[in-house]
């Protein structure tokens, strides 16, 4: 039966009205704590099975990273134990996965994108697709980053690899995944941009088989002979608006990043650089690369640093 609205209203309909919505609200339970928006992640040398490292890292940042990035090759199974590790911490896994034997040089004609669009790893793709098919799109794929640099076998001009193998090679993949009703997101991740490097636009695989963009992107500082100290926006800018460009509407992550000790503050570039990517509206997270390589990129690489972190991260704006 409809409502009167024009009847009058007692005050006990109203008091009852307030005791139903208070008991509601009672038995709703507590509203789900609001998360900062820009999620934090991490890649660490032992990755998501060195529980001390992952526990280290959480503290340093004082929470529990969002994502973890993994780095498999051509020669390794899916990796599984890792997958199920980080979804144990409700962790998203990234799993870099690159089509090449790692530590073999440029020149691995064996590993070319050619021979993979072809169908040679076909039994190979399937074994991942298979065993990671149950996890739906609670992971992520990130295949063949940085292609449109010249230090990977997949990348254009390297190892014979052309542009138009790239994107063969890649919706090759993605058609075997979907075909063996494995359903991961897919995100195609660039270096930054720089002169004579691969246009972004001749590598895109296309919107209906890329989930999201990433971008890995650092400050070198002074730490090689070809670097200078960058701020966070000359750091992040051009690959952002070179995705952007690409008009894809995609959201962004930043897949790795850090920065280094030398030739700058890295405390003040650690604040000012979460800053700057919470304030990227297209920006869903970045991933830190907590690693001693080129340089000291690890969160804790002074203790300055690492207090800068935690302070960065606790004032990111909440979703």
């Amino acid at each position: 039966m409809p409502l009167d609205l024009s009847a009058p209203i007692s005050r006990r309909t109203l008091l009852g009205a307030a005791g139903a919505l208070s008991l509601a609200a009672a038995t709703a339970g507590p509203a789900p704590a609001a998360v900062p928006r820009l999620a934090f992640g991490v890649a660490t040398p032992g990755g998501p099975l060195d529980l001390a490292g992952m526990d280290e890292v959480a503290r340093l940042a004082g929470e529990t990273p969002r994502l973890v990035l993994i780095y498999k090759d051509f020669r390794q199974p899916a990796p599984l134990a890792e997958v199920q590790a980080c979804l144990a911490r409700g962790i998203r896994p990234v799993i870099t996965w690159e089509p090449w034997a790692w530590g073999s040089g440029l020149h691995q004609p064996a590993y070319a994108l050619s021979r993979i669009a072809a169908g040679y790893f076909d039994a190979y793709l399937r074994s991942w697709a298979t065993a990671l098919a149950p996890y739906g799109n609670r992971i992520t794929i990130r295949f063949a980053h940085e292609m449109n640099g010249n230090w990977y076998p997949w990348c254009p001009g390297v190892n014979g690899t052309t542009a138009a193998d790239y994107l063969a090679a890649w919706r090759h993949i993605h058609a075997v995944f979907a075909s063996n009703a494995a359903r991961p997101k897919w995100m195609w991740a660039v270096n930054d941009p720089y002169p004579g490097s691969v246009p972004l636009a001749s590598v895109y695989p296309g919107n209906s088989v890329v989930d999201e963009l990433g971008l890995d992107s650092y400050n070198f500082g002074t730490s090689q002979s070809w670097s200078t100290w960058k701020s966070p926006s000359q750091v992040f800018a051009p690959g952002l608006n070179g995705l952007r460009a690409l008009g894809t509407g995609k959201r962004i992550t930043i897949s790795e990043t850090a920065s280094s000790e030398l030739g700058g503050s890295k405390p003040a570039w650690i604040r000012d650089g979460i800053a700057y990517l919470d304030a990227q509206p297209d920006v869903d997270a970045f991933i830190w690369f907590h690693f001693r390589k080129e340089t000291d990129w690890r969160i804790n690489s002074s203790r300055s640093s690492a207090y800068a972190f935690r302070k960065a991260l606790a004032a990111r704006a909440l979703a």
